[in-house]
């Protein structure tokens, strides 16, 4: 009995010692499939999902997921204090619970007891060792629970700060992409003359931002339980979206950006394959198809409207087909796994956002401001001719 207490605490330290450095220390994807922090969120996430789903609100159930992430990261470290207790009792009793109880008689309770005001540094007293073996796994488990919790807390400033970097770039994509944030609608606000290099900024940011969202997810995975602050935001939205306006770019736009859209599409769906691969995903083949036919052929005229080169041979369809089909059943089992909707390739009817108001506004400024192509020269030699370069009217801004 007393061999395999010793073995069962053992294995309970080894466990969870082995699990929060992984999960906190090591710099890079945690590997085994039995790790107490993956048996974790298998056991909550699924029947949260399937309570929260139940919520007849989209707001409820939006503000329902986002208390998971911190929610989660809360009862994991109770969960690892909570074996880890659990592991030095069972080496106390397997050592013949070595203790002096003033309350009650000495056994495997008083070996919990101990083991867990050892380990959270409260020294009471009540309970004192009676064998030198005792006393010095007292001070290693003493020792043990003061190191956790500082690595506990230097952990929470490392996971914030990743989680707000991540939400920046999330925000300005507002602004260019609208709300959920379509393909269409970003080539769209970057199709007025000299927007190529603005554009081109914009992919190179997000080619970086999808290098860190994979740097930092991989070595921190519950930041994929992290709820963006609005209802229609999201990191596996926004990924989507750039790689769906980069695989546009692609197969069937003409431009200059179609380099730095390759980068960013390499960069992008390698975060998206990578980020399933360590929640254990496989890609979905069998999901409804984002982009039909009419569907497609609605946004290629979309894209006409909006002044951009696109390309209408034969085969651009099916170079967007094959394109789309790196990245979109990764997308889609991600999209089922954390209740994050997918976005569309454009907007049925779009949603009304900052940009628009802006753009009308300043519409209404160029209408009664109109342009003037030159001015006869002024009796005055001092004065310089004035030249307004041409107004655009075709788009919004």
């Amino acid at each position: 009995m007393q061999v395999a207490a010793l073995a069962a605490g053992v294995v309970c330290l080894w466990v969870v010692l082995l699990d929060a450095f992984q999960t906190i220390i090591l710099p890079r994807r945690a590997s085994g499939r039995f790790r107490l922090t993956r048996i974790f969120y298998i056991v909550t996430w699924n029947p949260w999902v399937f309570l929260v789903r139940r919520m007849r609100s989209a707001r409820r159930r939006e503000t329902a997921f986002s208390y998971y992430g911190p929610l989660s990261l809360i009862l994991l470290l109770v969960v690892w204090a909570a074996v880890m207790a659990l592991g030095f009792g069972l080496i106390f009793y397997a050592m013949g619970s070595p203790f002096k109880d003033l309350v009650q008689r000495s056994g495997f309770r008083s070996d919990l007891y101990v083991s867990g005001t050892t380990l959270f540094t409260l020294g009471i007293g009540d309970v004192t060792p009676q064998t030198a073996w005792a006393r010095a796994l007292i001070i290693l488990e003493s020792g043990t629970g003061l190191g956790f919790l500082a690595v506990v807390m230097g952990y929470f400033p490392v996971l914030y700060s990743a989680f707000s970097r991540r939400e920046v770039s999330i925000s300005l994509l507002d602004a260019r992409a609208g709300s959920p944030p379509t393909a269409a609608e970003l080539l769209r606000r970057h199709s007025h003359q000299g927007a190529e290099q603005a554009l081109s900024v914009l992919l190179i940011e997000w080619e970086r931002w999808s290098a860190e969202l994979l740097e930092s997810h991989i070595s921190y995975p519950l930041l994929c339980y992290f709820r963006s602050q609005h209802t229609h935001q999201s990191w596996l939205s926004a990924l989507t979206a750039v790689l769906d306006a980069s695989a546009l770019m692609i197969s069937g736009i003409q431009g200059q950006e179609a380099r730095q859209a390759q980068l960013t599409f390499a960069m992008a769906r390698h975060a998206m394959v990578d980020l399933a691969q360590i929640l254990w995903l496989r890609p979905l083949h069998n999901a409804p198809d984002r982009l039909p036919p009419e569907r497609f052929q609605q946004l290629y005229d979309l894209l006409c409207q909006s002044g951009l080169s696109v390309c209408r041979d034969a085969r651009s369809g099916e170079r967007l087909r094959e394109m789309r089909a790196l990245y979109e059943g990764y997308a889609e089992a991600l999209s089922r796994y954390l209740a994050m909707p997918l976005p569309p390739w454009f907007a049925d009817q779009p949603h009304k956002d900052n940009w628009l108001t802006v753009a009308r506004l300043r519409a209404q400024t160029e209408t009664a401001n109109p342009p003037v192509a030159e001015e006869a020269a002024p009796t005055n030699d001092n004065v310089p001719l004035r030249f307004f370069p041409p107004i655009d009217h075709h788009h919004d801004f």
